[in-house]
């Protein structure tokens, strides 16, 4: 991968790609390896972006599919937890943020199905509703009531934690 490329094409969008595999990691060492394993997808798809969307909105989809392609495949080995059952501890002992109230929403955010946190982390990006249906692959007339259920089930988990 050129210095050029990183610096125009995945530096500037390096906060999207770190949110993402944050929201699919439990550990520094995993988070790098998806880090990693996204940048190299950017870089070896480059030639298949057509320009019908943002450079963003390119990133953001291959960020997520990058993601879960690891995830599924780390499902299909036994000794990984799902997002659904995933222990304590191992959430906890992967803060990212110097800000608790950021982290136990990320932690609430770890414990939803892959796909609603694909969609809540688009959300809080302030993606329009029609690019993160285009992102998630789902119906945009859907978006606002999956995004409102996404809300209430995140306020449930995080009742009595933020204040």
């Amino acid at each position: 991968m050129s210095n050029d490329f990183y610096a125009i094409s995945i530096k500037p969008y390096a906060a999207i790609i770190i949110k993402i595999c944050r929201a699919y990691t439990n550990s520094q060492e995993d988070f790098e390896d998806y880090y990693q394993e996204v940048c190299l997808q950017i870089w070896r798809t480059r030639n298949n972006f057509r320009g019908q969307s943002e450079w963003s909105t390119w990133v953001y989809k291959l960020a997520l599919n990058v993601s879960l392609t690891i995830l599924k495949k780390k499902k299909n080995d036994q000794k990984y937890f799902t997002s659904e059952i995933l222990p304590n501890e191992l959430v906890e002992n992967s803060r990212a943020f110097p800000d608790e109230d950021l982290n136990q929403l990320y932690d609430a955010i770890k414990r939803l199905s892959e796909v609603d946190r694909g969609v809540i982390l688009l959300y809080l990006e302030e993606k329009p509703y029609k690019e993160i249906a285009e992102i998630s692959g789902t119906n945009p007339n859907n978006i606002g009531v999956r995004i409102k259920r996404i809300k209430k089930r995140l306020k449930k988990k995080l009742d009595g934690k933020v204040n």
